[in-house]
């Protein structure tokens, strides 16, 4: 019978997020689990995730400083460039 899953620690250690990242997941050192749920609730709360293309995030102001200035990128270039923002 197989345990349940131990969370990886790394995940688990609270990082500090820059400037531009904290205006949107705010400015505590959180979990990166925290920072991506706390990601996409703002993406949800501000409808930014492109209706025809479900994995595409349309930046509004505050997430294009996050994104590098790219007015949409993919979920899976948005977690890259979130780690940039991540002490």
């Amino acid at each position: 019978m197989a345990g349940k899953r131990k969370p990886n620690a790394a995940f688990m250690k609270p990082v500090q997020p820059d400037g531009a990242l904290s205006s949107v997941v705010g400015n505590k050192a959180i979990p990166r689990t925290e920072v991506t749920k706390k990601l996409w609730a703002y993406i949800k709360r501000n409808g930014l995730q492109d209706k025809k293309k479900r994995t595409m995030i349309n930046a509004d102001d505050k997430l294009r400083t996050v994104f590098g200035g790219k007015r949409q990128v993919t979920m899976f270039e948005m977690t890259k460039l979130v780690s940039r923002h991540l002490k």
